[in-house]
């Protein structure tokens, strides 16, 4: 058995030999993570700008975007450094680092979606307790709870791998993941922590928000069935982006989980790479689009806060015309 010092670093075997094109491929990541800092960032200000956005639904959407800009972060930066880099090492401090950075994004992803599931159906099958229901204090102690809970259960559980002895080096991803660097231990106690990984990630963070919202949305298909055509519309409008998140969020860490525990030969090889990046990647950039064109109030906001922008440039325009432009004209002539 090596000793873990002798391991002082881990290698990122998934990163092909991009050559001349990784300056390519460099450009199209900073742009894609420039896009979800921008796009996400612009819904926060006009959530919290805009005192019609105060509602707990926005609320909710507020944290899912900061989480989005959390959940790039863990992995972009990275990723644009490994893909300049000839030799993809990455130290134990990072790499757990970034362990944690992604577990919490995921944990607090599917919390958050979760907690958003309830409020459309006390929204839509408990209109009339809404406001008495989800109150303003009680959807911050909420979130609270999320981020906190969240961080403490991801605390806990490299808490385990830290202290374990490594004598393999080579993760076969294009980032580091738990499972993978907890099958690079040679110490023997790595079973708790395998076993610890399996209930966080399937059954706490993944089963038991899916079934709770699974709950949900047949309590509100039910309303939906027997109510009016402005209640299924709206329904509709507000519980369509959610759907196509979840979905979206479910499949991606299904697919992680799975290929973390078992080879598919099957899957070509860019493919895998875009897949097991799917949880970060495309996540982030497809919510703040899709609740920023479905939601009729955040389109709204956004149109608004376009058309101010458009007015102030507009008059700074005609005053740099007044002030500057036109005493320059009158001197010419004269």
């Amino acid at each position: 058995m090596q000793n873990s010092t002798q391991v002082v670093t881990f290698v990122l075997s998934m990163y092909a030999d991009l050559g001349q094109f990784k300056y390519l491929y460099f450009t199209l990541a900073l742009l894609f993570y420039l896009s979800v800092i921008f796009a996400n960032t612009v819904l926060i200000v006009i959530i919290y700008m805009d005192r019609n956005l105060h509602e707990p639904m926005y609320l909710f959407l507020c944290s899912l975007f900061v989480n989005e800009i959390y959940g790039s972060t863990s992995l972009l930066p990275c990723l644009m450094a490994q893909i300049l880099s000839d030799t993809h090492d990455i130290s134990q401090f990072y790499c757990f680092l970034q362990i944690f950075n992604i577990h919490s994004y995921v944990g607090i992803e599917f919390g958050t979606l979760t907690i958003m599931a309830y409020d459309r159906y006390v929204c839509i099958c408990k209109p009339l307790h809404y406001n008495s229901i989800m109150t303003k204090l009680k959807v911050q102690t909420v979130i609270l709870i999320i981020w906190s809970v969240t961080f403490l259960e991801v605390g806990v559980l490299l808490s385990f791998t830290i202290r374990m002895e490594f004598c393999k080096p080579v993760i076969k991803k294009v980032f580091c993941a738990h499972h993978l660097v907890v099958e690079l231990s040679c110490s023997e106690d790595r079973t708790v922590s395998l076993v610890h990984d399996l209930v966080f990630g399937l059954i706490i963070s993944v089963a038991a928000p899916v079934t709770f919202i699974t709950y949900t949305y047949i309590k509100i298909l039910r309303v939906c069935v027997k109510g009016s055509k402005e209640t299924r519309m709206k329904a509709v409008e507000t519980c369509s982006p959610h759907l196509i998140s979840l979905i979206s969020f479910v499949f991606a860490c299904f697919y992680s989980l799975i290929t973390q525990r078992f080879d598919f030969f099957s899957v070509p090889y860019p493919l895998c790479i875009f897949l097991s990046m799917y949880v970060v990647i495309i996540q982030p950039i497809q919510n703040p689009v899709m609740y920023g064109f479905k939601l009729s109030k955040m389109r709204n906001a956004v149109k608004n806060m376009l058309t101010i922008n458009t007015q102030v440039l507009h008059f700074y325009g005609v005053y740099l015309n007044v002030i500057v432009i036109l005493p320059l004209d009158i001197n010419s002539h004269l």
